[in-house]
């Protein structure tokens, strides 16, 4: 642990002493004008209009400051998560899960939707494909698993919706209808916003719903769902065999559950402090207690009574000539027009500088500044994490059946117990 530290004490001054040498020569002034010079190109030349998204972002932080479900206001819940991340003791994370996942979302899903999207998760690109299109095709892939028969009476389950982005998605694609299940309370009331500012007519609006709830114990009765699906969401759980065995509660017999969940590969090295550093940024800077093995996954799903039909690490696929990875949009670029550029020397700075100034200007809550370096490093652990020795996959894929005959065979395995007894 104590080499751990000192290994993690290294890299932060490494890569602190690159950026100030990349920055000798160019006082605050030279900085505010290139950033300033950067943004008017970005708002006249492209579609992104980052000023008009700025300053919806700033309203909305300061109203979602009021709407916090963990603590009073930003400050504190980032001491609070950070405080809880501070214990080496997996075991500690594990016992305060909700807590953990409840305060990272609390602070993050903001900072999600204004830089991300609303699907908060990973997929790589087709060299044809935009970012939006890579997204929506990983999510349809996932879609297109679930044995769904094309009847608009079906009914989903995303385990782990987030504020809705893929719920919506496969809504449109599929025509089902969907339940969302998140913890955060804040993300239940902007999904279904969201899906509420469709059209009247739109599918959405009346085939799309978030519910809180704790994917450990679900609100909703047995066999209640023709099929389930989870995206980067079941990471967050305590228990592997506990999520996916509640999954099964509520799934009918017969019915699919197919997901993408984060894991450490056959690549991963527990003794390398480099690699146990990346591991550790990665759950700091997403909210998570522990990143589980890829075997760990699938033999908790075999253990929680599911027929496993299909596994893959998809982050292993050929995404053939042209095509971009996974973790391409967290590695550093100095194409101003990209969010990459941050992930930069002058980027990383110029990102920090002009939150702290809207900080001291009152223009954001205190402790905006923090969240934003805690989700940066989750960024640099997801970076390294999926480059060179590739040790970490976000879209380790699992499709799995609950058996037709589950019932039956619980129930005789009860009257047996009954009659031994």
């Amino acid at each position: 642990q104590q080499q751990l530290q000192q290994q993690d004490a290294t890299t932060r001054r490494a890569h602190k002493n690159s950026m100030g040498s990349g920055m000798s020569g160019l006082t605050a002034k030279d900085i505010g004008l290139v950033a300033s010079a950067m943004l008017a190109g970005v708002q006249l030349l492209t579609p992104a209009d980052p000023i008009g998204r700025c300053s919806l972002m700033l309203k909305q932080l300061w109203g979602h400051q009021q709407r916090l479900s963990c603590n009073d206001n930003v400050d504190k819940g980032i001491d609070e998560y950070n405080e809880l991340h501070a214990s080496e003791d997996v075991d500690v994370r594990n016992s305060n899960y909700k807590k953990l996942v409840n305060s990272y979302y609390d602070l993050a899903t903001l900072f999600y939707e204004w830089g991300w999207g609303q699907s908060f998760h990973f997929s790589f690109r087709w060299g044809f494909e935009s970012f939006d299109e890579g997204t929506r095709r990983h999510e349809y892939q996932l879609a297109s698993k679930l044995g769904l028969t094309g009847s608009p009476t079906q009914k989903i389950l995303d385990v782990g919706c987030g504020i809705g982005g893929p719920m919506r998605n496969i809504c449109r694609f599929t025509g089902a209808d969907v339940t969302g299940l998140t913890l955060n309370p804040y993300q239940v009331e902007r999904g279904n916003e969201l899906c509420q500012q469709a059209s009247p007519s739109s599918v959405l609006s009346h085939k799309c719903r978030s519910v809180q709830g704790d994917f450990m114990d679900m609100p909703f009765k047995d066999n209640s769902f023709d099929a389930a699906y989870a995206i980067e969401a079941t990471c967050h759980a305590p228990d592997r065999v506990g999520v996916y065995s509640e999954i099964k509660r509520v799934l009918k017999p017969g019915s699919i559950f197919a997901c993408y969940e984060w894991c450490m590969t056959d690549s991963y090295d527990k003794t390398n402090p480099e690699h146990q550093l990346i591991k550790k940024q990665i759950e700091e800077g997403d909210g998570l207690p522990d990143i589980c093995h890829t075997s760990h996954c699938l033999q908790a799903l075999k253990q929680s009574g599911f027929e496993v039909l299909y596994e893959r690490d998809v982050a292993k696929d050929d995404i053939g000539r042209g095509g971009k990875p996974w973790n391409l949009p967290l590695t550093p670029s100095w194409n101003p027009f990209t969010q990459r550029f941050q992930f930069n020397w002058l980027g990383f700075r110029m990102t920090n500088v002009m939150i702290y100034m809207l900080e001291m200007l009152r223009l954001a809550p205190k402790g905006t500044i923090k969240t934003q370096q805690m989700l940066q490093q989750g960024g640099f652990g997801c970076a390294a994490g999926g480059s060179n020795d590739k040790i970490f996959t976000p879209m380790y894929l699992m499709v799995a059946r609950v058996p037709l005959s589950s019932s039956a065979d619980e129930g005789d395995e009860e009257k047996k117990e009954d009659s031994s007894n």
